[in-house]
This record gives structure tokens, C-alpha cells and sequence, in this order.
């Protein structure tokens, strides 16, 4: 499937966006041979949407990709902007939003069928059998007024094993009857282990796995990594923004963002930039919720500026000194010693989603459909020995009650 890169003028940008609305929402992006603010407009006029090979498929993708985990149904405009400004990769699950996200796509497939051919479209089942695999799939592709998904994830997997001969079956069938035409899985727990198991198996087509400033440079994820680049595994990064469990010291986010803010671009835009200059990954996916949001990272995405070694240095200095701050998703530590009676890596996400992303609507939801027998010991259970394992030593038992206080 062969995409033809997007093209955005300074004056479609303008006309769409309008100037005024552009000019508040995006931060600058500084041109050093001129001093001037860089715009997606500017920054695209002659190549447009920057587009990446996805592994070993033959298929090129936007290195920008939408994420899905939000009221799709009421941001219709959105979506139509942000396949005009080439943001061509969508990305949604069969749980986000209760079915809502999959049924606002397909709203818009409806409304604007010829679009469709011009999405790579990604979507995924928290089933772990064929037959609950296909009853999602099914499911997804109703909603989405589709006959096919050109990804298809096993969602937030925390064991490789997991992917074994009978979903490479039920894949190989799927991709015959044209539904899909990639499988794979995402995973926000264990990543390095699950990619370097999934390299070895020689079948996954693509794998979206946490992935930021912290973790990019610890050596068992660049193995890791370049072990699926070299099986062909398309590679997609999310929690690209680092954000973790636990509040970091304000002035230490002050200084980090008022750096850049110099340099010509936020804080934020430079962590997607420190993704983006690994050429092994794909694309990033990131939740963009609000015209600005997309636009702002639409201008990261565009301009051609790269970090400086002191501007990668300042990153990596501050992911040090927020070390004990940041849950890295190494769950076969901590719930082991739990008996893994209780999913701790779940429940460290779902409050990054309140406190960093703002979603404390979404993060209630999904720590609402924990057990609750599971939601009853978690603030009683005894963290000491899995406290005592965490590399990152985070206080796992406070963490866990404030869990249960705000998200309950």
C-alpha cells in the first residue's frame, strides 16, 4: 500500500487553521539560519508530512501518529484536519472511550468514504485467544464502517509468550480474508523483553511500545530495539512525554521548559524531537485531544531543527534527576513479588493518564474495570519487598493509596 506524502502550503495552513488561531496555539519553532518562527506552513511547504518506512511491509507511514483515546465523535473536525496536515496514521482500541473512539472513526469514514484508503489504520483487542481476537476485530471493523484494519495489535501485553503459534494462525487467516494486513501487539510493561522475544520469532509485523528520553538510552532497550529493526518489526513509540506515577520537583519542570522555550520550541516538542532523531522508529503515537495539541506537534514534526548535544545532554540530565519519579514498566519485578495478585504497571498508568495527561475521567474508567477484589487490598496489600526491588525505588505503597484516593 503506497501512500503519496502530503503537501501542506503556507496558505492552506492559514486558511484552515486561520492565522489568529494558528499563531496562539503554536509555539515556536525557531529556523537558526534566519531567527524566525518556524510554522507546520513553513516548515512544509516543499516536503510536507516527514514518512518513514513501517518495518519490513513496504509501507510508508507519517512519523506522526493520532491517538485515539478520546471523544472522537465530538472532535470530527479534528480528525478532518489532521488527515489534511498529513497526519495519516490513526490509532485506536476496541476499549477506548467505551467503543466511542473506533464508532467516531467510522462516523467519519462515513461521511468521507473516499478517505480511507489514505489512513494506516491501527487498531487493537485486549483479547488473548483467536476467538476473542476475531469477536474484537469483528467488532472494530463494524464500528469503523471498514473491511479492514491495516494494523491489528494484541493491546498492552506484558508477556511476549503470550503470541504464540495460535494468534500467528489466526493472523495468517485474517490477513488471507483481507481484514488485516499487519499484526502485532503493543505493550506498556516488560518492553524490552517483549520486543527482544518478539524479534526472535520472526512472524510480528509491528510493535507499539512505550518508549522516551528515560528509556532510550538505557543499553537493554537499544538491543532491543535494533533487534527488531533487524527483523523488520515496524516500530511505533508512545509515552513519548515521560511522564510518570509520581510529581516531580516544579522547578526542575520550570527550568527543563524554559530552556527550550529559548531554543525555540517547549520542552514538549523537544522530547518528540529526541524520539524522532532515532531513524529505528517508525512513528510516535500521541494522544492529541485538541486542535492545538495537533498543531503544535505537527510543527515538531515538520521542522527540520535538531537537538543539539547540549540540548540532548540537558534531557538526559534531567531524566536523571527525576529517576525516582518515573514508573519504567519493569512489572515482572515488582508483581512478582506480589504474586501478581495485583497489576502495580496498570495502576502506575492510570495515574500518569490523571497527572500528566489531565485524563482523570479516562483514569478512573479503566481503574474502574479493575476487579473488586483487586481494588479492595490494593491500598492494604505490603509493598515492602517490592519497594525494596524497584530499581527506580518508588514508594509502590503510597503510590497505590493514592491510587484508590483520586481515581476511586
Amino acid at each position: 500500500m503506497k501512500k503519496k506524502p502530503f503537501s501542506i502550503t503556507r496558505r492552506s495552513f492559514f486558511k484552515t487553521a486561520g492565522a489568529a488561531g494558528l499563531g496562539a496555539a503554536l509555539s515556536p519553532l525557531v529556523d537558526r539560519t534566519s531567527a524566525k518562527a518556524a510554522t507546520p506552513a513553513t516548515a512544509a511547504e516543499t516536503s510536507g508530512m516527514p514518512m518513514r518506512p513501517f518495518g519490513r511491509s513496504g509501507i510508508q507511514v507519517p512519523i506522526l501518529s493520532l491517538g485515539g483515546m478520546f471523544d472522537i465523535p465530538a472532535n470530527q473536525t479534528l480528525l478532518k484536519q489532521a488527515l489534511r496536515w498529513g497526519v495519516t496514521y490513526w490509532d485506536t482500541a476496541h476499549i477506548y472511550s467505551g467503543g466511542r473512539s473506533e464508532a467516531g472513526i467510522g462516523q467519519f469514514f462515513e461521511r468521507y468514504p473516499e478517505t480511507r484508503e489514505k489512513i494506516f489504520l491501527v487498531t487493537k483487542s485486549g483479547g488473548d485467544t483467536p476467538k476473542a481476537l476475531q469477536r474484537d476485530l469483528l467488532t472494530s471493523l463494524d464500528r469503523m464502517r471498514t473491511d479492514h484494519v491495516d494494523l491489528f495489535f494484541v493491546h498492552g501485553i506484558r508477556d511476549a509468550g503470550i503470541m504464540d503459534n495460535r494468534l500467528r494462525a489466526w493472523s495468517e487467516a485474517q490477513k488471507a480474508a483481507g481484514r488485516i494486513r499487519l499484526f502485532g501487539f503493543s505493550t506498556h510493561s516488560n518492553m524490552e523483553r517483549c520486543l527482544l522475544d518478539a524479534a526472535r520469532m520472526g512472524w510480528i509485523d509491528g510493535i507499539m511500545m512505550t518508549y522516551n528520553f528515560r528509556l532510550m538510552h538505557s543499553p537493554r532497550m537499544q538491543e532491543a530495539v535494533k533487534a527488531c529493526v533487524e527483523a523488520g518489526i515496524g516500530l511505533t513509540a508512545m509515552k513519548t512525554q515521560g511522564g510518570g506515577a509520581v510529581r516531580t520537583d516544579a522547578a526542575e519542570e520550570l527550568a527543563l521548559a524554559g530552556r527550550f522555550v529559548q531554543k525555540g520550541f517547549t520542552d514538549k516538542q523537544a522530547k518528540l524531537k529526541a524520539v524522532w532523531e532515532n531513524p529505528q522508529i517508525a512513528a510516535i503515537c500521541s494522544q492529541m485531544p485538541t486542535m492545538s495539541i495537533l498543531m503544535a506537534n505537527i510543527a515538531a514534526a515538520v521542522d527540520r531543527t535538531t537537538l543539539s548535544e547540549n540540548d540532548r545532554r540537558h534531557l538526559e540530565r534531567y531524566a536523571q534527576t527525576t529517576y525516582a519519579g518515573y514508573c519504567a514498566g519493569c512489572t515482572h519485578i515488582c508483581e512478582k513479588t506480589l504474586g501478581g495478585g495485583v497489576p502495580v504497571g496498570d495502576v502506575m498508568r492510570f495515574l500518569m493518564y490523571a497527572r500528566s495527561y489531565g485524563d482523570t475521567t479516562g483514569a478512573r474508567q479503566q481503574f474502574a474495570e479493575l476487579s473488586e477484589s483487586v481494588r479492595q487490598k490494593l491500598p492494604r496489600m505490603d509493598y515492602s519487598l517490592a519497594e525494596s526491588r524497584c530499581p527506580r525505588r518508588l514508594p509502590i505503597a503510597r503510590l497505590m493509596r493514592e491510587a484508590t484516593d483520586e481515581l476511586a
